[in-house]
């Protein structure tokens, strides 16, 4: 191409290329799906217990509203530690490389190659074509100042191996008129927000069960020292009935009764002791820790963390933006979009530029010659016929799916919202139900004094009192699995409104 051909060419060049970076794109554009946020929130205005939830703005490390350091201490590790959490962050950063492969076909490929080749063309194949004969003598050599290869030996007949040397580089670069490329890369980059939001489920579902994790292994080490201290009043009662047996004022049937008393009460200690010290071990792998890599830290007893006055639980309009699961549906939504413009734009032609230029010679000496240059370049364009249907096919396919997308994304937002309504719901409840048992405990307490001192007074049987004692015990044992199912409802109040992935650590990975 000399300079007057190229500098009438390159206008045009130009035109196709700045048409392929601003071409339509077929397809539907994806619109974000309006999300009605019903009046859910407005319980808030009716709740009676003593820890409210309140419309202020909504604490994404809500594990702190338990004021408990240890807990908090967990929390903090977490993020670097889960296992499941790093499973998802690998899957994110996979979902980021096929974005990435993806995206490369927006842009030309260029390919470098060098190669060498002893050649030798059969006389029966397409030199025949060119007049050389099996029984014809090659005169001409191709070796030293012959330019067709090396000098065949004397006797020889036919064409003569000769050497091949060349390097040179390639390029293809499809024009996107239709916006094929560019819908891809569209799905892929939604794809990889869905992958990321999937990394957020899984670290808000990681630190809601070592959340209540903690408060089992609380409710499970109060449950301990309720049965040690209920066993020692057992005892005791054992104690005094032995001593009215010896001044003959009762039968060992009261002692039969009280040891029997003692004995069922102690059963429920190693079922305990086996719970805390498997909850502890529930932690750990939450920790990506081995067994017993907790126990110093969490083997001493403590309460159950109690609950704060006020619960923040943000504003409506937040819940459908920060649940995970919704922004994940989002995004899935958005990337089955795309994948029918993926679709739609199979049915037009393909465009490509395509060039190549490189030094070809017989010899290795006068490679780098300029005269030993030479280059291809032209388009190419590819146009679809007939498929048998492939395509019709494949369009309908995405669009089915782009269907079925969108109504994940309404059933998922119907469910967030029912499971905050819930979650309101039960954790008022809970918390009215916890005020009745701490009075049921009251009450059983004085019952029980009063049955011992009478009994003392022999006015009445040492049933009476065994079955106070029982009475007691359930209800304390009612009470604490009360308060650690008010902490556990408030866990899940702050999970459903989708708190607790934007720590530093979600911050952290969003900007990697």
């Amino acid at each position: 191409m000399n300079a007057r051909e190229f500098s009438v060419r390159t206008p045009a060049l130009a035109v196709l290329v700045c048409f392929a970076l601003s071409g339509c794109l077929v397809g539907p554009n994806f619109e974000r799906p309006e999300a009605a946020a019903p009046d859910v929130f407005n319980r808030t205005q009716s709740a009676q217990a003593a820890s409210r939830p309140v419309e202020s703005e909504f604490n994404s490390d809500w594990w702190k509203l338990l004021n408990d350091p240890t807990l908090n201490a967990l929390e903090e590790r977490l993020g670097d530690a889960n296992l499941d959490v790093a499973a998802a962050s690998a899957r994110l950063l996979q979902s980021r490389a096929e974005r990435r492969i993806v995206g490369a076909e927006e842009y030309p490929s260029l390919n470098g190659a060098a190669s060498y080749n002893r050649e030798r063309g059969s006389m029966n194949g397409i030199l025949s074509l060119l007049g050389v004969t099996p029984t014809g003598t090659q005169t001409q050599s191709a070796s030293s100042a012959s330019p067709t290869g090396v000098a065949a030996l004397p006797g020889d007949k036919g064409s003569p191996a000769y050497d091949l040397y060349q390097f040179g580089f390639d390029a293809s670069w499809e024009l996107d008129f239709w916006g094929r490329v560019r819908r891809g890369v569209e799905a892929a980059t939604a794809m990889s927000e869905a992958s990321y939001q999937d990394r957020n489920a899984v670290l808000l579902s990681a630190r809601a069960e070592l959340a209540r994790d903690y408060v089992q292994l609380r409710d499970t080490q109060a449950l301990l020292e309720i049965a040690k201290q209920n066993l020692a009043i057992a005892r005791d009662a054992t104690k005094l009935t032995e001593t009215r047996v010896r001044e003959g004022v009762t039968t060992n049937l009261d002692v039969a009764n009280a040891s029997a008393q003692a004995e069922s009460i102690e059963s429920l200690i190693p079922t305990l002791e086996a719970s805390r010290e498997t909850t502890i071990n529930a932690i750990g792998v939450l920790l990506g820790m081995q067994p017993g890599g907790l126990q110093q830290m969490l083997s001493e007893a403590g309460d159950v963390p109690a609950l704060p006055r006020q619960v923040p639980i943000g504003f409506p309009s937040e819940v459908v933006q920060r649940r995970p699961d919704i922004r994940r549906a989002e995004a899935q939504l958005h990337a089955a979009t795309a994948t029918i413009g993926m679709a739609k734009a199979d049915f037009y032609p393909r465009i490509s530029l395509n060039g190549s230029a490189g030094f070809q010679s017989l010899q290795l000496s006068t490679l780098a010659d300029w005269a030993s240059g030479q280059f291809v370049i032209g388009p190419s364009i590819t146009l679809p016929i007939f498929e048998g249907g492939r395509l019709k096919g494949t369009l309908h396919l995405r669009e089915a799916q782009q269907q079925e997308a969108a109504i994940v994304y309404k059933r998922t937002v119907l469910q967030a919202w029912r499971e905050v309504d819930d979650a309101l719901v039960v954790y008022d409840a809970e918390q009215r139900r916890n005020d009745r048992l701490k009075q049921v405990v009251s009450l059983n307490q004085s019952a029980l004094s009063i049955a011992r001192q009478r009994y003392k007074a022999g006015a009445v049987d040492f049933l009476d009192v065994l079955n106070v004692q029982k009475q007691l015990l359930d209800a304390q044992s009612n009470l604490e699995h009360s308060k650690a199912n008010a902490a556990t409802n408030l866990i899940t109040l702050c999970k459903v409104l989708g708190g607790g992935w934007e720590s530093t650590y979600g911050q952290q990975q969003a900007e990697h």
